[in-house]
């Protein structure tokens, strides 16, 4: 609750006006049924007249009233009226104090000129003065019907009014909170986006996709959606609740016990309901994330799945994840169903009990119809308040839930940081020279060093391939230069400077990187080829495309550079996509170059073209290729064999021929005695 609060603390200035509007709108809330009571009372029973001092009177009937009252009374009165050319008396203007103590005086005067043998409530002194009015005002020829049309139609006006004020009012809170829940909305996902973005691979690793997918999507939307409900309903509640039992109070009904029973009746349903409710809220969230993962591995592995005939299997567990989401949802449905019944027949009940209880008062002169429908609409004022609350404290636990999920998110401490004080400067006119000073490293929660004891240096201008079994930790080695993992012990230097005295953008400036999966963008080729800055010029586009044999698939196509590319490029080949991935590196002109097992799609031939191009292009960057055949690194200047995260062997082609068994072991499988005893592979 405090955490969904919080997202609030910059919009200081929209919750202060929702709390204005909300204010207004429950000032008119609560008038309306006063007014609706004095139409009742006053236009409907009283004939519109709704004050015992009458607007005019008759010298007679003012000299019989002062038979009854008191010396001060007659001072008062005389004072309030004054007698015109035809000899009546007439009200003057008068404050509402004013006015209601002479209301007083002439209910006293009526019923003592008039007892009926028994006490007056103060119900009973109102209509024999109201009685005493309509006749004065009948004596004098007064139009009473026009003066209850008049009450009736300046009461019904100022309902509407009231009423319109408050729609704008509740239309502006409406405004307000959608835009400001929508702002925290995308402020969220803003945040959420930029910390995911600077995850290293531990932190990814932590976090499964589907799991982020689900944070930054299905759990920011709870908490917009809890937040427009706080602003409308949980700021108002308390407002129209304190103000109807404001109100409550002035109407002197003797009934305020109906609402404590209602509030205690209402208390035990939604406690009873939300204890049954709310472990199956708190595994809502989760039961969404493992929906989202299954579909997810399926709409990605189709070919696979087809390939193996498992679309049974998977149909089964995509059934399985979302049917256990479907119970869960079900019940809680079905339980939160029972409260909106229940809240009806307690709200009905209360309305039966308020007329029961109401009808003896009005029987006995206690009370008037319209105070008791006034009554009922702040009992049901009130008792919406406490529903609101209610409905509200449902959401709150699944919003809390999320709201957790997303700040676990935003608070989780990124592994590979920049240091304050970064040696860029010693950079800018960088060779290349990569070198690995004694580098071990573990995986997060890794029991055993994935690498150990890894010394070598890449110079510009000379290809340093990487070959290995699998599982070897070839990868793992490539991942630590451009700092997707860091190192656990030793040092990997740039021209002298360790990469992590440099920032991640310079270091980042300087490598040219292909994964072993080639990845793809939604867009187009140019788009996906010029991926590394704006500043790549067309020309530099089409010959990173020549180098990396691409030109000739992508001049066939209809739409040439311009054609388009699928969502994790669906609609080119795995070949394709590795040669479009390779372009991308070329085009950005890095310093050092990583081949992440980058040719493995390709066929001998294209390799062999490719290889000989990229020779000639890269003659002053570091080149630095894992890979699986021994055809790819045949010519590399240093090959270095890696076994279980050691480096074995290191040398040329023909020298680990000589000195490495491991190699020669990866040899035997790939190639010829013939091959083998000429120490290389004719091109």
């Amino acid at each position: 609750m405090r955490k969904i609060f919080g997202y609030l603390k910059h919009s200081k200035g929209a919750v202060l006006t929702v709390f204005i509007l909300l204010i207004l709108q429950a000032a008119c809330d609560l008038a309306l049924p006063k007014y609706m009571s004095d139409i009742v009372d006053v236009g409907i029973q009283q004939g519109g007249i709704d004050h015992a001092a009458p607007e005019k009177m008759r010298k007679e009937t003012w000299e019989a009233l002062q038979m009854v009252m008191t010396d001060d009374q007659i001072r008062q009165v005389s004072k309030a009226y004054e007698e015109n050319e035809e000899g009546v008396l007439v009200r003057q203007r008068a404050g509402s104090q004013t006015l209601e103590e002479l209301d007083g005086i002439f209910e006293s005067a009526v019923s003592a000129a008039a007892p009926d043998g028994g006490g007056d409530s103060d119900s009973m002194a109102r209509q024999k003065a109201v009685l005493f009015v309509r006749n004065e005002y009948e004596a004098l020829g007064m139009d009473l019907s026009g003066i209850q049309t008049r009450y009736l139609l300046m009461s019904g006006g100022k309902m509407a009014l009231l009423s319109l004020l408050m729609m704008a009012a509740s239309i502006g809170v409406s405004f307000v909170a959608a835009r400001t829940a929508a702002g925290v909305s995308r402020d969220l996902r803003r945040k959420v986006f930029g910390k995911v973005v600077s995850f290293s691979n531990g932190e990814m690793d932590r976090f499964s996709t589907a799991s982020l997918i689900t944070r930054s999507t299905n759990d920011i939307q709870q908490v917009q959606m809890v937040l427009v409900m706080l602003l409308r309903m949980v700021l108002y509640a308390p407002i129209i609740g304190i103000g109807g039992i404001i109100r409550v109070t002035r109407t002197r009904t003797g009934m305020s016990w109906i609402i404590a029973v209602a509030v205690v009746v209402i208390m035990g349903v939604v406690l009873l309901l939300m204890a049954i409710a709310m472990p199956r809220f708190k595994m809502m969230q989760k039961l969404v994330d493992r929906l989202n993962l299954v579909s997810r591995e399926i709409l990605t592995g189709i070919p696979v799945i087809r390939a193996f005939g498992r679309e049974k299997h998977e149909e089964e567990r995509f059934d399985a994840a979302n049917t256990s989401l479907m119970r869960t949802q079900l019940f809680t449905n079905r339980v939160m169903s029972f409260m909106m019944p229940v809240m009806m027949l307690v709200m009905n009940g209360i309305t039966v009990l308020i007329v029961w209880a109401g009808a003896h008062g009005i029987d006995m002169g206690r009370l008037q119809v319209g105070d008791m429908m006034a009554f009922i609409t702040y009992t049901m004022q009130i008792v919406m308040a406490f529903l609101m609350l209610t409905m509200i404290s449902i959401m709150l636990p699944r919003a809390g839930v999320a709201a957790e999920r997303i700040d676990e998110v935003l608070k989780t401490e990124t592994s590979i940081v920049e240091k304050k004080d970064v040696k860029d400067a010693e950079l800018d006119h960088a060779e290349g020279c990569l070198v690995f000073d004694d580098v071990a490293f573990r995986y997060p929660s890794a029991d055993e060093n994935a690498l150990e004891h890894i010394s070598f240096a890449a110079r510009p201008g000379k290809t340093t391939a990487i070959i290995g079994s699998t599982g070897c930790g070839k990868s793992s080695l490539v991942h630590l230069i451009p700092r997707f993992y860091d190192v656990t012990e030793g040092k990997i230097t740039i021209d002298g400077v360790d990469i992590r005295d440099i920032s991640l953008d310079k270091l980042h400036s300087l490598i040219g990187f292909v994964p072993q999966k080639g990845v793809l963008f939604s867009g187009t080729i140019a788009s996906n080829i010029r991926f590394g800055g704006d500043w790549i010029t067309e020309e530099a586009m089409k010959e990173a495309a020549d180098v990396a044999q691409a030109r000739e698939f992508i001049e066939t196509k209809p739409g040439g550079y311009d054609s388009p590319i699928a969502q994790g490029g669906t609609n080119v080949s795995g070949g394709q996509k590795q040669r479009l991935s390779i372009a991308r590196a070329i085009a950005k002109d890095p310093k050092i170059f990583l081949f992440d097992d980058s040719f493995s799609a390709l066929d001998y031939r294209t390799d062999v073209t490719l290889r000989k191009a990229l020779n000639e292009k890269v003659k002053d960057a570091a080149v630095i290729i894992v890979a699986q055949r021994i055809s790819t690194i045949l010519h590399a200047d240093q090959i270095l064999v890696l076994d279980e995260g050691r480096i074995v062997g290191r040398g040329t082609h023909e020298e680990l021929l000589e000195s490495c068994e491991a190699y020669k072991e990866i040899a035997r499988s790939q190639l010829s005695e013939a091959e083998l005893k000429g120490g290389t592979r004719h091109e």
